[in-house]
């Protein structure tokens, strides 16, 4: 069995993991049934199948409604300039708020964006805290516990960009006085994910035979730890991790549309991809829509329409760039996989990258198969080139650029002409520019830009203010429940 099934398979065992922290029934009685195919939580973390179950409901909780669907899209890309609301005017009209910057503490995106990262950070704090009383393989011990770090060190990263100040919970409630905590200073919070990745990449393997393709490596720590250095402008942290990672093999797949499609996942490109796969005897496990939600509205086999390029993405690309058409699929073409997209609709453009073709079969939802891309080795590069720039290396700035722009260029030199400036600022904005064109729709430019101290520039104009919308409000109902425990941020 693959491991992308054996993840899959695996997602029941999300449901019980969250029953671990509740609190016992007051007493016994006729209507204290015992959940149907859920295990007691004393019964659990035991041996060694169990540890392995535990970790494989971590990542397949990856791949959920609130970790893949509405909420990032809502926290993660539609303030953009690259995206927008999409689908028809009348559906789920509150994505504009977060589009102008008007979104209040109360909007439901909010909460389940938050709920979604916490969730998955409960799931490895149990097996950190729960696998190392368990006799079983050590090598395999650690290398779980490690794995359960990186996924938590990528859920507090999503978490600390969106909001700032977080709550910091690495272990898991002792008593009751542990349960409500109050938010740590991001400085802590970016000070845990580091040292979680620096735990992880020490113990990780650089490779998983085919079996276990899917799990975070070395190279997937390395990669994090670079990108959450750089936006603490920890330069040499920054140019230290990437060339390790630089070093570990990866390569550009030659096709920057190919990579995309779900016969090239997991490529030498993939540094780290969330699994998804369609299972026609686990449709419960099925259950990936983050496709389906970008798909090609009111197409059979498309989608729902949601997070569309803008136009002013589509305006970013260079004259002849094929990334362009490798991101954005236009109304009215028709698709390298020969889907003809129609030429009236209520969308002119849809997200590429999360592209199925239409004649993909599936059991739940249109594009359940497509595995969501994550980190990737063009990101690396980048960060280098940024890095090596910043540090006044401009030698290797330049050639790590290169790189990303040589295989967009492909055999075609009248395009995308070498970037040869050895002027520091000139090259940071041609940097910052192939970050957005490499990476658009990847759900990175909103906070891109916001780091850059570009954000009152390109978002104002959409209603972004300096000093409140570097980051999102706190949930209103996360403050209600810890009864004021947890503060708002500024101007919310």
């Amino acid at each position: 069995m693959s491991n992308q099934k054996y993840i899959a398979k695996a997602l029941s065992i999300s449901a019980f993991a969250m029953l671990i922290l509740s609190t016992p029934a007051c007493k016994k009685s006729f209507l204290d049934v015992p959940p149907q195919a859920l295990e007691k939580s004393e019964e659990f973390f035991v041996t060694q199948e169990d540890a392995t179950r535990a970790v494989s409901s971590i990542y397949a909780n990856l791949r959920e409604w609130k970790q893949t669907a509405f909420a990032p899209i809502a926290i993660e890309s539609v303030g953009s300039d690259d995206a927008e609301k999409g689908s028809s005017a009348t559906d789920a009209t509150f994505f504009n708020a977060y589009d102008n910057f008007t979104v209040s503490s109360s909007e439901g995106q909010l909460n389940d964006f938050w709920l979604g990262q916490y969730q998955s950070i409960n799931l490895c704090n149990q097996v950190i805290d729960k696998i190392p009383a368990i006799e079983m393989d050590a090598s395999l011990k650690s290398r779980y516990i490690a794995e359960a770090k990186f996924v938590r060190a990528y859920n507090y990263f999503r978490l600390v960009r969106a909001y700032g100040d977080v709550v910091l919970r690495l272990h898991l409630p002792k008593d009751a006085s542990e349960y409500n905590l109050p938010r740590s200073p991001k400085a802590e919070v970016y000070a845990a994910i580091e040292q979680d990745l620096t735990d992880a990449a020490a113990v990780l393997p650089p490779t998983y035979p085919a079996s276990d393709i899917g799990r975070a490596t070395k190279g997937a720590a390395l990669a994090l730890h670079a990108k959450v250095a750089m936006y603490q402008k920890k330069w040499a942290d920054v140019l230290n991790y990437t060339n390790q990672v630089m070093g570990m093999g990866y390569t550009l797949f030659p096709s920057f549309e190919g990579q995309f499609r779900i016969p090239n996942e997991n490529n030498s490109e993939s540094i780290f991809e969330i699994q998804a796969e369609t299972l026609s005897g686990i449709p419960g496990a099925s259950n990936s829509q983050y496709s389906q939600v970008q798909g090609v509205r009111a197409q059979s086999g498309g989608g729902w329409g949601f997070n569309v390029p803008t136009e002013e993405l589509a305006d970013a690309f260079e004259p002849g760039d094929p990334r362009r058409d490798a991101t954005i699929i236009f109304r009215g073409e028709t698709t390298p996989q020969g889907d003809p997209v129609a030429a009236t609709g209520d969308n002119p453009r849809y997200n590429q990258k999360s592209y199925v073709p239409f004649s993909t079969p599936f059991v739940q939802n249109e594009g359940e198969a497509q595995n969501v891309r994550v980190i990737r080795y063009a990101e690396v590069l980048l960060m280098n080139a940024e890095a090596a720039n910043e540090l006044g290396n401009t030698a290797q700035a330049l050639s790590s650029l290169e790189l990303v722009r040589a295989r967009a260029r492909g055999g075609n030199s009248a395009i995308l002409p070498e970037v040869t400036t050895t002027d520091q600022g000139q090259l940071r904005l041609a940097i910052w520019h192939e970050r957005h064109v490499e990476l658009a729709m990847e759900f990175d430019r909103y906070f891109d830009v916001i780091r850059q101290g570009r954000a009152a520039e390109i978002f104002g104009p959409k209603g972004w203010k300096p000093n409140k919308n570097e980051v999102w409000p706190i949930p209103q109902n996360e403050i209600d429940l810890s009864a004021g425990v947890l503060t708002q941020n500024p101007g919310y």
